[in-house]
């Protein structure tokens, strides 16, 4: 069996049909999804690609302060020991430089894209040249194979061609901007709500591009025979704000749901799990160990955080943690449960779940038991990460996994 990891830097998961959009048409991903195990509730668990990646290929959460002990082995270094071959495509230098990457049997690097401007075809937009390498690899795979392919994606420029972003224009707004630049701005909060309507038609145009680009992905796979033996993952490494909390691109990072929770869907060759909704809580290093499993390759020594989720798949089990942690920048941090998000940062800001998807209403001052308890269920978290004895931790209390009745 062979598997292709498709991680598309900055893709907004409200942005999705397959999450709940129906102002963009995404109809490939929609495609996928149908025929893939969706997990509505994942979350990255660190805005920064390094620790980002140290989780998908180490399964070793981001607030680990240390690197994994030397006798821990990457998940490239453990297939390459089964006789399976591994490359790392990626046009991120962040990615391509990461000493983790040494261990992949090949590194295609693609350069970036130049000085940003929007394309007149499809064909021209660098996301679709990057797919087309993607393609033309797997066109001479040796198998079995695990392409691991980093997109700087949504994040790099929004070079489609004006004609996808005026699809979204409607009569009385003004011109769509014309710009390939990705914008990285602290809105006033008396902003030009017709600056932020611009941007959003932009970016709508670049979601509607990347649906187009995969969809040639997907076709180029059903057309063959990797369509019968290939697991294919589609998530993204970080999604982005655009004015929930009047950020719009990077910013400060903060640990609000649009920038941390992410798309996630698998599809198995053999339609195992297909058309699955999983509402399970879900991070980075979970995928280091669901990729072990599919390939069947012992976990040498096994992670404390990560698990496989094969058992949600199989319908063997709905969930495998109560809470996931996120490591921000500098002190931020946040932790998830089923029914909560705590953003610990100055005085905390809590947010019910999964109702308020996009954190709009502020509890804590309504609700400081429960963020004192997550408060503290998200110190313990941190100090028992290092030494493995999370796993020890008792489960949350009710009132945490599902709130008020």
């Amino acid at each position: 069996m062979n598997a292709i990891c498709l991680v598309i830097d900055r893709l907004h998961v409200g942005h999705l049909g397959a999450y709940g959009n129906s102002w963009i048409d995404t109809p490939s991903i929609d495609r996928l999804a149908s025929r893939s195990v969706v997990f509505d509730q994942a979350l990255i668990d660190s805005t920064r690609l390094e620790r980002l990646y140290r989780s998908y290929w180490h399964g070793f959460h981001a607030m680990c302060p240390s690197d994994p002990p030397t006798d821990r082995p990457t998940l490239a270094a453990m297939l390459r020991n089964c006789g399976i071959s591994t490359a790392l495509m990626t046009d991120d230098r962040t990615v391509a430089e990461y000493k983790l990457a040494a261990d992949f049997d090949e590194l295609i690097e693609i350069d970036p894209p130049g000085q940003p401007q929007t394309a007149e075809q499809i064909e021209q937009t660098h996301l679709a040249k990057c797919l087309a390498r993607a393609i033309g690899w797997l066109e001479s795979a040796e198998r079995p194979f695990l392409l691991w392919c980093h997109l700087a994606g949504l994040g790099t420029t929004w070079d489609a061609p004006l004609e996808f972003r005026r699809a979204y224009w409607e009569q009385g707004d003004p011109p769509t901007p014309t710009a390939a630049d990705v914008p990285d701005v602290m809105l006033r909060k008396d902003y030009d709500p017709d600056y932020l309507l611009g941007i959003a038609q932009s970016y709508a145009g670049q979601v509607a591009l990347t649906d187009a680009c995969l969809g040639a992905v997907l076709e180029f796979l059903d057309d063959g025979p990797l369509a019968q033996e290939t697991l294919l993952t589609l998530t993204s490494s970080r999604g982005f704000p655009l004015g929930e909390h009047l950020r719009v691109g990077a910013c400060d990072e903060a640990l609000y749901s649009e920038l941390v929770h992410v798309p996630f869907m698998m599809r198995f060759p053999d339609a195992l799990g297909a058309a699955v909704r999983s509402g399970a809580l879900v991070e980075p290093a979970d995928l280091w160990a669901t990729l072990s499993d599919w390939f069947g390759v012992e976990q040498l020594p096994p992670s404390p955080t990560a698990y496989s989720l094969m058992s949600i798949i199989d319908g063997s089990t709905d969930m495998v943690r109560d809470r996931l942690c996120i490591q921000g920048i500098g002190q931020e941090k946040a932790i998830r449960t089923p029914a909560w998000y705590l953003r610990a940062v100055l005085q905390g800001e809590l947010f019910a779940k999964p109702d308020d998807r996009w954190d709009v209403n502020n509890v804590a001052d309504r609700c400081g038991e429960v963020a004192e308890c997550l408060a503290d269920a998200l110190a313990r978290y941190e100090q028992t990460l290092p030494d493995g004895s999370i796993g020890d931790e008792p489960p949350l209390g009710e009132l945490l996994v599902s709130g008020f009745e």
